[in-house]
């Protein structure tokens, strides 16, 4: 299987030129040390060279000595290692010296100084839509950022096809699979995440009833603004489970340490009207296709309820901003206030300019979704804040075009950085 380009890469080499090291963070399998391979002069693998214990207790600057860039493949399987990068950038005084990959944050017992002026970071998610080769990327998230996008027309897709790419996922080794295939290996990915990687992650055994009873929970509940109380009574509904509110803490916060919960923060603009924001972030798995291997879920599940296939979209599409944001500097929230105003997607730079997103699966939500667009921007009070650079809605079946009112409507496959 040859090797797909990936986005990150331009950041990865710019943080090269400006660092001592580079961290790739990402969750398991989503490409990171193939990625990192590709500019690494020499690797060390923390969790398949047998030596690496022995070297680790005796003398561990040995493990350092390579050509560089060096990569440290898993570093969190050793994370000591972490100090010695940091003191070796020291005393090199030299740019681009390691990168080090990893699936899992290590556990806050680890005592791991601050990398501040050594370290930078990279974050890497699973395959989008564009490095795939699914979108055409003519409506790039830049140019939205900046209210500078050129005419456009594309075409849009099957419903037949967005639930096919629901099901397989983002994930690079699942490239050439076919779906049912995909479907049983992402469920092993659930099965493992279950029995092994949360014990692995937390150094304590978690009970794989009750991981997989609130990754299911997180799955039924994807896209929406949930708070633990409500996972805790949907497990306990649904599943016919217990968790209490430790054990929810304790294990969504090993599932964020894997890189497998993804929290959508709530944006705090400027508003006229006397509406309280929703503070609570949105969760969604790191891969829809994940949402639907916990689940049980397959082609026909999807196709028999639409409106939590809509739902799934969403989580897709949200994905695929978050990749495409980072490219550009830039972080992706949702808006929700007590007037019962939602807005799914807003993509904001560090310097102030956003962009806002309805995402709705099919067409015939498209007037709405544009309605919905022009009540937040009216609300925005324009004394403190700019308005956004663009309104936009993403859709799944429909062709990209500009509406009359200056709406960008926007398909999955035409979306890029």
């Amino acid at each position: 299987m040859s090797y797909i380009k990936r986005i990150i890469e331009e950041d990865l080499l710019e943080k090269l030129s400006a660092s001592g090291a580079v961290l790739i963070k990402g969750p398991k399998s989503c490409g990171k040390t193939e990625t990192a391979k590709r500019y690494a002069k020499s690797i060390l693998k923390m969790d398949r060279d047998k030596q690496v214990p022995v070297i680790m207790a005796t003398n561990p600057q040995l493990l350092l000595a390579g050509d560089t860039p060096r990569l440290i493949d898993e570093w969190q399987e050793h994370p000591e290692i972490w100090n010695y990068v940091r003191h070796e950038v020291d005393d090199r005084k030299a740019k681009g010296q390691f990168i080090l990959t990893g699936s899992a944050n290590p556990n806050d017992d680890v005592k791991l100084h601050s990398g501040a002026g050594r370290f930078t970071v990279v974050q890497m998610d699973t395959m989008s839509w564009q490095e795939l080769g699914y979108s055409s990327g003519k409506v790039k998230v830049s140019d939205l950022l900046q209210d500078a996008v050129p005419d456009f027309y594309d075409a849009g897709i099957s419903l037949d096809f967005i639930i096919d790419r629901i099901l397989i996922g983002g994930w690079p080794t699942l490239l050439n699979e076919s779906t049912k295939n995909a479907l049983k290996m992402n469920t092993g990915y659930v099965d493992l995440l279950c029995e092994v990687d949360m014990s692995r992650v937390s150094g304590v055994k978690r009970d794989p009833i009750k991981v997989r009873s609130l990754i299911r929970s997180i799955a039924r509940n994807t896209a929406t603004v949930v708070d633990n109380k409500t996972l805790e009574q949907d497990v306990k509904i649904v599943d016919k489970n217990e968790l209490s509110r430790n054990t929810t803490s304790e294990y969504l916060d090993a599932l964020s340490r894997l890189m497998i919960l993804y929290e959508q923060p709530a944006f705090n603009p400027h508003i006229r009207s006397s509406a309280s924001l929703r503070k609570s972030p949105k969760r969604h798995l790191c891969d829809v296709s994940l949402a639907v291997a916990a689940l049980g879920l397959n082609k026909e599940s999807l196709i028999k309820d639409m409106k939590y296939t809509g739902f799934l979209f969403e989580t897709l599409a949200t994905h695929e901003l978050n990749v495409y944001a980072k490219a550009n500097d830039a972080n992706v929230f949702h808006y929700n206030d007590s007037y019962g105003l939602e807005v799914d997607a807003i993509v904001q730079k560090r310097n102030g300019n956003y962009a806002v997103f309805e995402i709705k699966l099919g067409i015939g939500y498209i007037e709405q979704a544009a309605e919905n667009l022009e009540r937040f921007q009216r609300n925005i009070d324009t004394a403190k804040m700019a308005l956004p650079k663009s309104l936009n809605i993403i859709t799944g079946t429909g062709m990209s075009y500009r509406r009359p009112d200056g709406i960008n409507v926007i398909s999955l496959a035409s979306l890029g950085k």
